[in-house]
């Protein structure tokens, strides 16, 4: 007589085997989060109760705002294109810096890495200091007025174009590049018949982007003086002159939205 063959017996897998490396990182990851966003939210004091207390207070602003007033409207429209000017003048003073230093950032293009590294460092450096911080700057240094606010656009502005600048440079095809340099054209021949055709329309591109981003980030240089629409807007909230602030507030709208439509459109016509 033969003995069935009875079933292999399956034994219960350890309690800890799904704890595989992709989801032990998984919770370390989820972890970090959420103990990152629990040390930001005690430090940035983040406080509920506050808001709820203080949104009808805003509220009641906003009714003591309402009609704006026009009086001033003038003078607040010659502010706004202050502003307007700030950013024009600011961002093309850094479109001229940065043509040159762009070329030296762009690993592809530039003459020595011994350039490329102190080019990039420097970028970062002005990238890094926001126009807000720059504008507060130069009025110590040249007074209030929007000369101050057109300096402090024009530095940060140049760190932020010439890297985007740069790294537009670096993504373009080698060959017309490898073509024009196999004649024998010198690098600035190079650069001037072979490089900026290619990439002219995205540094344009780039350049728009920055003059539209440069008008709204301008309209709150006036709060350390640098002039502008931010100036009266600063102003108006310190006197608590809420229908000058609802007047001023959408001279801002108008004119952003009209920067906004005006930047889209000519990157449109360029691509």
């Amino acid at each position: 007589m033969t003995l069935a063959s009875s079933p292999a017996r399956v034994y219960p897998e350890p309690a800890v085997a799904w704890l595989s490396a992709g989801r032990l990182r998984f919770v370390g990851v989820v972890v970090a989060v959420g103990a990152f966003y629990s040390v930001s939210w005690q430090l940035a004091r983040v406080d509920l109760a506050k808001l709820a207390t203080g949104l009808p207070r805003m509220a009641s602003w906003a009714v003591k705002a309402w009609p704006p007033a026009t009086a001033e409207l003038p003078v607040l429209a010659l502010r706004a294109a202050e502003t307007v000017a700030m950013a024009a003048i600011g961002t093309t003073a850094a479109a001229v810096l940065a043509l040159p230093v762009c070329v030296l950032a762009a690993r592809n293009v530039t003459p020595s890495l011994l350039l490329y590294y102190p080019a990039r460092w420097f970028l970062n450096m002005l990238r890094g200091i926001d126009s807000f911080v720059f504008a507060l700057l130069f009025v110590a240094a040249v007074g209030l007025g929007p000369f101050a606010g057109v300096l402090g656009i024009a530095l940060h502005t140049w760190g932020s174009t010439a890297k985007l600048w740069a790294e537009a440079i670096e993504n373009i095809q080698p060959g017309p590049l490898e073509a024009a340099a196999a004649t024998g054209a010198s690098r600035l021949k190079v650069v001037a018949f072979a490089l900026l055709p290619d990439v002219l329309p995205s540094m344009v591109s780039i350049g728009l982007f920055w003059w539209e981003f440069n008008v709204r980030a301008s309209t709150v240089l006036g709060v350390v003086g640098a002039g502008g629409i931010g100036q009266e807007l600063k102003n108006s909230m310190d006197l608590l002159d809420f229908p000058r602030l609802l007047t001023i507030l959408g001279l801002i709208l108008v004119m952003v939205t009209v920067i906004d439509h005006t930047s889209e459109w000519l990157r449109r016509r360029l691509e």
